[in-house]
Parts: C-alpha cells; structure tokens; sequence
C-alpha cells in the first residue's frame, strides 16, 4: 500500500483549500500557495444549462455591481460556510483544475472551515469537494490551520491564542499540545464591516454605494482605533432621493464609528476568551500575547484597539491574507499529524 501511495504522489499532488468568504487560496504540496482568487462566481442565467459559468474569481468579481439581468455575479460562501452548493462545487472544480494538472489522479484534499461550523456544513464542505475532485477530503479548523500557519509552537504544552478575522468570521482559540483548549467562532468579519460602511453612508448622505466601493473606503481611510490624522475619500454612489448619481466626502473618524459595533463584537469574544484560560496557561499568553491574522490583521490601527482592550502584547503574523493556506497546507506534510487535527 505505501509503494502505491508513492507511485500515485509522483502524479498527484495534495490540496489545501482556505475556502473564504472572500477569497479562496490553495496550497499545492512542494509548491506553496499558487492561488488567491476572490470567491466569486458569474453565471449567464439566459443559458439553458443550470449554473452556466461566465468567470470565476478575479474576472467575476470585476462584474460584481456592472452585470444586466442575464448575468449574476455572486458570492456562493456567507459567514464562512456553503450558502450555494452547486455554485461552490463548481468554483471548487474551477480552482482545482487550475491548480491540479494530474487529470488521471485525484488529489487529496484538506479544507480550513470554521471552528462553530455545525455538522451539516461540515458534510456539506466535504461533499462539495469531493464532488468537485477530490479522492480524500480532511477538515482541518481555521485557528488551528492560521496558528501553525503563523509559526506558533502549538504541539507546546503552552498557550498560543489567535484571532483569525477572516470575511466571514472571526475565530478565537486558545491551543496547546496540537489541541484547541477553547475557542469561539462570531459571524463578523470583513464584509460585516463593508455592510457597516455602507449602511452608515446611505443613512447620513442618502447614498447607495457599492460591495466594491465600502471595501476600497474600509482599505483606504478605514480605522479601528482613533488617530490625530483624519483622512478623507470621495465616494460616488447613487442617491436615495434624487434617483441620481452623486459624490460626498467622508472621514477617516466617520468610518471608524460607522464599524465599532461590530469591532466591539470581536473585543468582546476575544475578552471572553482570555477569561476562559486555565491559570496554568495565563502566564503564557501574558508573556507571548494575541497573534491576529487574516485579512482583518490588516485594518488600521487593530493594534492598537487591541492592546488597549486586553493590556497584552499584540502581534499581526508575517502573512495574515495566507497562514490559513499555509498552515492547511503543512499539515499536508504528515498524514499522521493531519488525522491527529483533523476535525471529524
């Protein structure tokens, strides 16, 4: 058996699968991450076949807000789970292909799913994957995948915590000895903080703006924690009273306030997991502090809104878009460390 499992490894190669809200990345075994592309889907709806694909990824995305009523730009992933199968099934297939070049071999999978997902969303990811192409499919949980993804010592008997804010959620964990001592998953994450942006706009200036739109205004000025510098931003949109196009000038403390409530939401779980530590391992997080990935890592000034919140040391990972992808995908390296953190 292990000299055909050889022989099949020469012609196939294994999968880790960071199947975001936002964006998908996959990690090829011996190669790294070779692909990010946003988890979009256009499909041409005039087409008599169900699902017919137009793009996927980055060219769908560009049609997100400019398609007629033939063509659907969407997004088939919501809060971190399957919110369309048959259209996740077919981005999965899509990104598979691209990244599997072995058309006679399967590739084994390994998926980062969130860690409150419940059963039936678990069999679903598997399912979609399985269906999509792969001969094998783990399930491995994002705060395990972004911890050993970030380099911490998890197989330590020491407490590493992380605070993954990814698009759709936001996963807390505790973990020592290669297990999560505790963690919480809130539904909060980048694009919560994009509807935030765009509610607060369409009620102070009466302006519709775009998914596009709120996410550039969040990368640009957007902040969680006060500055001496405030920023500006035109944003163009459509007015709720005159039915026409306009532009208003918006600020750096504007969008602050607009995303705090939800800010709040991710302090407050990371604050009721800190409470939950055994005293054995206080002392550790004390001294080794809150590692932050994911694309949530990157908002202004999470540093600092952090530190002062927890009064501990604050670290963002070296690469927080990809330590879920990379840590999904050292797994990969030992089938027997992937069973022992495989989730069932």
């Amino acid at each position: 058996m292990n000299i055909f499992r050889r022989f099949l490894n020469l012609f196939s190669s294994d999968l880790a699968i960071d199947l975001g809200t936002a964006n998908t990345l996959v990690y090829v075994k011996g190669k790294g991450v070779i692909l990010s592309e946003p988890s979009v889907v256009a499909i041409d709806r005039k087409d008599n076949r169900k699902n017919s694909i137009l793009a996927v990824g980055a060219e769908a995305k560009k049609m997100l807000g400019f398609t007629h009523g033939g063509i659907e730009a969407i997004r088939p992933m919501k809060d971190g789970v399957i919110a369309d199968f048959e259209v996740t099934q077919s981005m999965l297939r899509h990104f598979i292909k691209r990244t599997h070049r072995h058309f006679l071999f399967k590739p084994r999978v390994i998926v980062a799913v969130p860690s409150g997902i419940t059963q039936v969303e678990k069999n679903a990811v598997r399912e979609a994957a399985e269906q999509a192409g792969a001969s094998e499919v783990y399930l491995i949980e994002e705060p395990m995948a972004a911890a050993i993804g970030a380099d911490m010592p998890v197989t330590e008997p020491a407490a590493n915590m992380i605070v993954d804010i990814g698009g759709g959620t936001t996963e807390v964990a505790i973990i020592s000895l290669s297990g999560i001592v505790f963690s919480k998953s809130v539904r909060i994450g980048g694009d919560k903080l994009n509807d935030a942006i765009s509610l607060y706009i369409r009620k102070k200036y009466n302006l519709v703006i775009g998914e596009v739109t709120a996410e550039k205004v969040k990368h640009e000025i957007g902040s969680a924690y006060p500055s001496d510098q405030v920023e500006t931003i035109e944003v163009r949109g459509l007015n709720t009273v005159s039915s026409l196009p306009m532009a208003v000038a918006v600020d750096s403390e504007e969008i602050r306030k607009s995303m705090k409530e939800h800010l709040d939401t991710i302090i407050n779980t990371v604050k009721q997991a800190i409470e939950r530590i055994p005293p054995e391992l206080a002392a550790d997080i004390v001294t080794r502090g809150i590692v932050l990935t994911g694309g949530g890592a990157l908002l202004k000034r999470i540093k600092e809104l952090m530190r002062e919140e927890t009064q501990l040391p604050i670290h963002v990972a070296d690469n927080p878009l990809m330590t879920v992808a990379i840590g999904s995908g050292k797994a990969l390296e030992s089938i027997d460390i992937l069973r022992d953190i495989a989730i069932k």
